[in-house]
């Protein structure tokens, strides 16, 4: 291979805006995946009194629906646990793609969930039966409501802090929660006080496509991190447009980006005047590397050094594209 390779990295901190160590990270990611699995669990216990005493498809959906909030965010609890724990011998990059994989788990129960409330509400269609217990389905419904307010409220300060997909993922849930509760409380009283039979199984279908709905988009979400997607254009951008502004770097080329749950990595080669010794090229790459990585914490930086004019040929994309890029 030509030219040196150097790499150097301190401190994780997070994403962009996200100062944060990864220990405080962690602590953050947990108890917020702690607070929904609690919740989750008291909901259960509620919706399931609530679908048996009403009879309600809708009520069932919603039940369903918490049900699998609960392993979901069981599942969320391993994965941002796991996605903390430091880089080891055996996982030299770090555990950042456990949330993604928690993510996929989480899509694949939906998913199924989904199938199974459809499934409940054709069979409700075709059957014509009403719904009883207005009072109970509504009591219920308001309370899960106020109780995923405040969890909400309290994924959305851990996301702002940390920037986590799998509490991201997590907090899409329960934000359809809220429709899905009110919902509830929709076709309970279009079934018994207006009579309109059709109003719970509808609802019912409409539920499962939601939740179909909710299952695509953070599945679309993980896979780009399993299959390190590059960072979003913006992202890359302001990279490039920061590294402009140190002359050392002015031959930047073959830039690579990827993401793996808090960590990101940074990697691009730069052609140095031939003349520099090794000593030279190392303390000046050295400088530039230690200033960008203080402007993108969290980030680690990878830096490839190339003689100038020198060009690459084992770079991974066909020569035209990366010409467009210099």
């Amino acid at each position: 291979m030509s030219g040196a390779h150097h790499h150097h990295s301190h401190g994780h901190g997070h994403g962009h805006g996200h100062h944060h160590s990864a220990g405080e990270r962690a602590t953050l990611t947990s108890r917020a995946a702690m607070a929904s699995v609690s919740m989750a669990m008291f909901l259960i216990f509620l919706k399931a009194y609530a679908a048996w005493k009403t009879g309600s498809v809708a009520m069932l959906g919603s039940l369903a629906d918490t049900a699998l909030d609960l392993v979901a965010s069981f599942v969320t609890l391993l994965g941002v646990r796991w996605a903390a724990m430091p880089a080891d011998a055996e996982h030299r990059f770090g555990h950042g793609k456990a949330e993604a994989l928690a993510a996929l788990v989480q899509v694949i129960l939906i998913a199924v969930s989904a199938i199974g409330i459809g499934w409940r509400a054709a069979d409700r269609l075709l059957r014509g039966e009403a719904t009883q217990g207005l009072e109970l389905g509504i009591g219920v419904s308001v309370i899960a409501m106020v109780a995923t307010f405040a969890l909400l409220a309290y994924q959305r300060h851990v996301i702002r802090k940390t920037g986590s997909v799998a509490i991201q993922t997590d907090h899409v849930h329960y934000q359809s929660d809220l429709l899905l509760n009110l919902s509830v409380i929709v076709g309970l009283v279009l079934d018994q006080m207006l009579g309109w039979r059709l109003a719970d199984p509808l609802l019912g279908f409409v539920i499962a496509a939601w939740l179909l709905y909710g299952a695509w988009s953070a599945a679309s979400h993980s896979i780009d991190q399993l299959m390190d997607r590059e960072w979003n254009e913006d992202e890359r951008n302001a990279f490039l447009a920061a590294a402009r502004e140190y002359p050392e770097l002015a031959g930047l080329h073959d830039f690579r980006t990827r993401s793996s749950g808090a960590h990101r990595f940074a990697q691009f080669h730069v052609w140095v005047p031939e003349d520099w010794t090794v000593r030279e090229a190392h303390d000046r790459m050295d400088a530039c590397e230690e200033a960008l990585q203080a402007r993108f914490p969290g980030t680690e930086i990878i830096i490839h050094l190339d003689p100038e004019g020198h060009t690459d040929r084992e770079t991974m994309l066909p020569s035209t594209l990366t010409e467009a890029t210099k």
